[in-house]
């Protein structure tokens, strides 16, 4: 039995972590935290700091805010527990805090926990190989209105696998609102929020007479709870290393 602390537990995917996590036999949430407490009904025991958990935890997962990163890298390390980062809008500050404390844990950290997305990049990664020197590469994400971070971090993530198989030679450009023809070495990339979209990437490929688009589409926020219980699966056994969903996905044998 794996027994997790849910970070941002109250939270929309905090709450739908919980309610997935009632048929699951290998996982058990021991404890959460969240900044609200008393908001939801859970059935364990939901503290407002990470300094009141006193339950045996072997993963932390984290769906909550990046202000609190910090307290939980320290709280990990102090506590040698596994943690796997499911909040998106991360600095670079807090990717570097992250690798280094992968040097004392297991760390898994991604911007986007759907199996869906991962396998998507890799197509466009695929496409960018063979298209980009004669095809202008765009992105177009779509979520909620109530998403605060843009553009998102699936969409960055996409933006930079594609830029490292291009060695590096694409300028990001978000929002165009200036006046001039498009320049060869960019990539464009836009934001849209409104009523509730889980989620949704258009990788757009555009060559002379012809379009090729890779879509991505979430109908809910199931899948990324599904991709974060199997990240939970994944590391909790694991040496200290820095992990992602692409390690998850080779060891399912998904994609070489």
């Amino acid at each position: 039995m794996i027994n997790i602390l849910l970070n941002g537990c109250n939270g929309k995917m905090g709450q739908e972590i919980s309610r997935l996590l009632k048929a699951n036999s290998n996982i058990r949430i021991a404890a959460g935290v969240d900044n609200s407490p008393d908001k939801c009904n859970n059935g364990y025991n939901t503290y407002k700091t990470l300094r009141e958990v006193n339950e045996k935890i072997d993963v932390v997962l984290d769906f909550s805010h990046p202000d609190g990163l910090t307290g939980l890298i320290e709280y990990c390390l102090q506590n040698k527990i596994a943690l796997v980062v499911a909040t998106t809008g991360l600095s670079q500050s807090y990717f570097e805090a992250l690798k280094k404390a992968s040097e004392k844990i297991p760390v898994f950290q991604t911007a986007n926990m759907s199996f869906g997305v991962n396998l998507t990049v890799e197509l466009c990664k695929n496409a960018a190989k063979a298209l980009g020197k004669d095809f202008d590469i765009e992105i177009i994400e779509k979520h909620h209105n109530e998403k605060k971070d843009a553009p998102s971090g699936t969409a960055l993530m996409i933006a930079n696998e594609i830029n490292t198989v291009l060695n590096n030679s694409l300028d990001f450009i978000y929002e165009r609102h200036e006046k001039g023809a498009r320049k060869k070495n960019e990539i464009g990339i836009y934001s849209l929020r409104g009523g509730t979209i889980p989620g949704e990437h258009i990788i757009i490929f555009a060559g002379k007479d012809e379009i090729i688009e890779i879509k991505h589409t979430a109908m809910s926020r199931r899948i990324f709870a599904e991709g974060a219980i199997k990240a939970v699966e994944f590391i909790a056994n694991k040496k200290p290393g820095y992990y992602n969903m692409k390690n998850l996905l080779k060891e399912t044998c998904l994609y070489e």
